[in-house]
C-alpha cells in the first residue's frame, strides 16, 4: 500500500500560489465598472412630473404660458410688469436701450427746469430776449449772442445788459451743482486793438463772464472753467454781419453727466411731443 503523500506547511520554502497579485488590480477594475454602470443609471432615469414642473415653471417666469400648477413660492418668477406681451424684453441690449433712454429722460426734465427758472428771472428783469437755449446731447446751452449787446467792440469788459442777463442766471447755476464750461468765441478778424489774436479776446471774455458768475452769483468756483475758441468754431460762415454777431459770442454750457450711450439718446427725447 503505497504511502499518502505529505500535505506541505507554509513554512516550507515553495510559497502558495505565487502569482495571486493580479487579483486586486482586477478587482479594483470592477468596482470602477460597477460605480460607472450605476451612474449611467441613475442619468437615464427622469423624473417626468419634475422635469415638467421645471419646464413650466420656467416657460411661467418668461411669461409665454400661462398655466396654474406652477407653485410661485418656489423659484424666482419674473414680474409681469417686466414681461412684454411677445415675451420679449430680457436681452441684455433692450434692457440697456431701456435704461439709457428713461436716464436720457430724467437728464432732459432736469436741464428744462433749470432752463425754465432761468428764463423766468430773465423774463424779471426783462431780458430774455436777449439769451438762447439749446438743450443737446452736450447738456443746456445758455448762449450770449452779438458782442455789441454784451460787450463793447474787441473789448472784454460786460455791458450793463450782461451783467443783468448773468446775475439772472446765476441762481440756477448756483444751486444746479452741474459742472458749467464758459466757452467764449469771435468772429475772424485777427488781431484787435486790444488782443494780438481771437484767441485772446474769446479767452478774456469767457473769463469775465466767469468771474461774474463766480464773484457775484455765487456759483461754486469748482464747478465752472472758462475756454476761448477763438474764430475756430464759428456758427456761421457768411460774410454778413448778422453772421459775423453769431459768431461773436459767449456759451455757458451747463454740462451733462451722463454716459455717452444716454447722452446720444437727448437729442430724440428733446423733439419728442
Amino acid at each position: 500500500m503505497s504511502a499518502r503523500p505529505r500535505r506541505r506547511k507554509l513554512g516550507d520554502d515553495e510559497e502558495v500560489h505565487p502569482d495571486e497579485r493580479w487579483m486586486a488590480s482586477y478587482m479594483d477594475m470592477v468596482t470602477v465598472l460597477m460605480c460607472m454602470f450605476i451612474v449611467l443609471y441613475a442619468m437615464s432615469t427622469v423624473d417626468q412630473s419634475k422635469f415638467k414642473q421645471l419646464a413650466n415653471s420656467l416657460a411661467t417666469g418668461f411669461g409665454t404660458v400661462a398655466s396654474e400648477n406652477v407653485d410661485a413660492a418656489e423659484g424666482v418668477i419674473v414680474p409681469p410688469d417686466l414681461v412684454k406681451a411677445d415675451g420679449a424684453g430680457f436681452t441684455d441690449t433692450e434692457t440697456n436701450v431701456e435704461t439709457d433712454l428713461d436716464l436720457a429722460r430724467d437728464e432732459v426734465a432736469k436741464l428744462v427746469k433749470i432752463r425754465d427758472e432761468m428764463r423766468e428771472n430773465l423774463r424779471r428783469n426783462g431780458v430774455e430776449d436777449l439769451v438762447q437755449f439749446k438743450i443737446d446731447e452736450r447738456g443746456l446751452t445758455v448762449g450770449l449772442v452779438g458782442s455789441e449787446t454784451f460787450f463793447r467792440p474787441d473789448r472784454a469788459d460786460l455791458s450793463a445788459k450782461a451783467t443783468v442777463v448773468l446775475d439772472s442766471i446765476a441762481p440756477a447755476l448756483a444751486t444746479a451743482h452741474r459742472n458749467v464750461s464758459i466757452e467764449g468765441h469771435a468772429d475772424k478778424h485777427g488781431r484787435t486793438i486790444n488782443f494780438p489774436t481771437d484767441w485772446e479776446l474769446s479767452s478774456g471774455r469767457a473769463t469775465q463772464v466767469l468771474r461774474r458768475l463766480v464773484e457775484h452769483g455765487g456759483v461754486p468756483p469748482g464747478e465752472v472753467g472758462a475756454v476761448g475758441y477763438g474764430a475756430a468754431r464759428p456758427a456761421a460762415t457768411g460774410d454778413a454781419l448778422e453772421d459775423m454777431a453769431q459768431n461773436r459770442r459767449v456759451d455757458v454750457v451747463v454740462l451733462s453727466t451722463l454716459p455717452d450711450k444716454a447722452r446720444k439718446l437727448i437729442p430724440g427725447v428733446v423733439a419728442q411731443p
